[in-house]
């Protein structure tokens, strides 16, 4: 769904006659829905819809206002995205520990890559933060001494540097419904394995336990479905015989950086979409101006035949 439609997020504890309130709501403003997703995971409902407001009868303030009241009345965290809202994207960066898609991140950032603003790196440790200095960045820190998150202290802050996209850069912990559900589609991982194949927190040891000649890493969407999001962009390497863990690592990390920066600049060029679980290139938009996969002259080296069909006719003479 692209930004030209207004969009409409609603989260909280499950309840019936949710979806029939807001749309109530929508209909006698004049609203159209073009798009309407809900689904419920721990107790959790979480519904966004794409609406056009071109024509509705209010305006954005009274729209806006209206949302926040009924959902003070139902419970429910309402946010609205406008088509101007979404036009300038603002990025928060999550971490743990491991600074090199951080880096990568950030000096595309600095070298004006992005056309869009970092404004914050938050982290459930603090070893980053020098990083997040140097460049001029708020750094908050939202672990405890195990590094488990306050989650909700992140969606605060969230909230407080109106975040549209979340970017996480290595950040070792699972999200909770309560962030994904808010920022559908808008939250994306970089994972050190061709996914589906190896999710989890063990990607290179289980690639080299399998003992794979090619490895590879993955950005995608972040759902409630661990590594099970919508895949944006992939890169593979070789993993030669006798390779440690170590070896693997050392190879895949330059490439987490690559595809995690290409999914985040897919994203911001609004040029994929989701659709049943999967992503897909927006019509309009040339392919070949990202890297989605392995390079393109590789299809150079690759055998074309035989296919079936397409072989020469076998003769009983």
């Amino acid at each position: 769904m692209s930004r030209n439609y207004t969009e409409i997020t609603v989260v909280g504890d499950d309840d019936t006659g949710l979806i029939a309130r807001v749309t109530t709501l929508l209909f006698e403003r004049d609203i159209n829905i073009e798009d309407l997703d809900q689904a419920v995971r721990d107790g959790v409902f979480r519904m966004t819809m794409h609406v056009d407001t071109a024509e509705m009868s209010c305006t954005e303030g009274e729209l806006r206002t209206a949302l926040e009241e009924l959902g003070e009345e139902l419970g429910q965290d309402v946010q609205v995205r406008f088509p101007a809202d979404q036009a300038t994207q603002t990025i928060a960066v999550l971490v743990t520990k491991e600074s090199h898609c951080l880096e990568a991140l950030l000096a595309a950032w600095a070298d004006g890559e992005l056309g869009a603003d970092i404004e914050v790196v938050v982290g459930n440790h603090e070893d980053l933060e020098p990083l997040a200095e140097q460049y001029g960045l708020d750094f908050h820190d939202v672990g405890d001494e195990k590094g488990t998150p306050d989650e909700q202290r992140l969606l605060a802050l969230l909230a407080e540097y109106d975040t549209d996209l979340i970017v996480l850069a290595r950040y070792m912990r699972i999200l909770s419904p309560e962030v994904v559900f808010r920022y559908e589609d808008r939250i994306i991982n970089v994972h050190p394995s061709l996914l589906p194949a190896f999710p989890g927190a063990e990607a290179y040891r289980q690639a080299r336990e399998e003992g794979v000649r090619v490895a590879g890493v993955t950005a995608h969407y972040v759902t409630t479905d661990l590594d099970q999001g919508p895949i944006i962009a992939q890169r593979a390497f070789n993993a030669p015989p006798g390779a440690d863990v170590e070896e693997l690592r050392r190879r895949g990390q330059p490439l987490e950086a690559e595809t995690l920066l290409e999914a985040v600049r897919l994203h911001l060029d609004d040029a994929v979409s989701v659709y049943r679980g999967r992503t897909e290139i927006r019509d309009g938009v040339d392919a070949d101006d990202y890297r989605l996969g392995l390079p393109a002259d590789l299809d150079d080296r690759l055998p074309d035949r035989p296919i079936d069909g397409l072989g020469e006719a076998v003769s009983d003479d």
